[in-house]
């Protein structure tokens, strides 16, 4: 009975799972020359902080802010059908023996077997708003690395949107813009913990019946 309580609590232990957390991300800013910069020769201009008159305020250098409009939608839908048939037979006729009379040992087997099966699945999501990233870094081919997270709080419940990857300086629009469709190897994660978290999640008893562990 020992043993049936304690492989019990080893089924129930199996079911329990740990609270979902956001990505880690490095919010530490790109290493940025500090102190006061000085021109060269003397002067007063300063060559990696000047600007064109006519110039915009598009993130070009590390450090730089970009806000990301996330536009994303994805759909997907597969379906499968399977069906198989098989049919045998044996059929044994009368038996001579020793050129005597036929034995009534007429006999047959037949055997049929199918199987039909089908399944189908649709899985659609959408994600839009907006969050804005710091450029961590500018690669010798001119691409921005960037990177940022948004912690809400919303009646007790915390949301987090964590952004990860590369942009190219000429998709960023003149408002200092880009579309998260423009992003390379970009990670987008959206997460949450709270009661709301918790009420959009199964039970111990429901993870239990879906387990692979289950027979049945």
């Amino acid at each position: 009975m020992k043993r049936l309580a304690a492989l019990g609590l080893v089924l129930l232990a199996g079911c329990s799972v740990v609270p979902p957390m956001p990505p880690a991300v490095d919010n530490a800013l790109p290493d940025i020359e500090s102190g006061k910069l000085r021109g060269t020769g003397g002067g007063v201009f300063r060559p990696s902080q000047g600007l064109n008159l006519v110039a915009d305020r598009r993130a070009t250098r590390a450090g730089d802010v970009l806000t990301v409009v996330l536009q994303e939608s994805t759909q997907a839908t597969k379906q499968a059908n399977t069906r198989f048939d098989k049919n045998s037979g044996i059929t044994a006729k009368p038996a001579v023996i020793l050129g005597g009379a036929a034995m009534a040992t007429e006999m047959g087997v037949d055997a049929k077997r199918n199987f039909a099966g089908n399944s189908s699945s649709t899985q659609q999501n959408a994600l839009s708003g907006s969050i804005t990233v710091v450029v961590h870094k500018v690669l010798p081919n001119g691409l921005l690395m960037i990177k940022g997270q948004k912690k809400l709080n919303l009646n007790q419940d915390d949301e987090f949107i964590t952004l990860s990857g590369y942009v190219r300086e000429e998709d960023i629009g003149t408002d200092n813009r880009i579309s998260s469709q423009r992003i390379a190897n970009a990670t987008i994660s959206y997460t949450g913990k709270g009661s709301l978290a918790d009420a959009n999640s199964a039970g111990w008893l429901t993870r239990l019946f879906n387990s692979p562990w289950m027979p049945f």
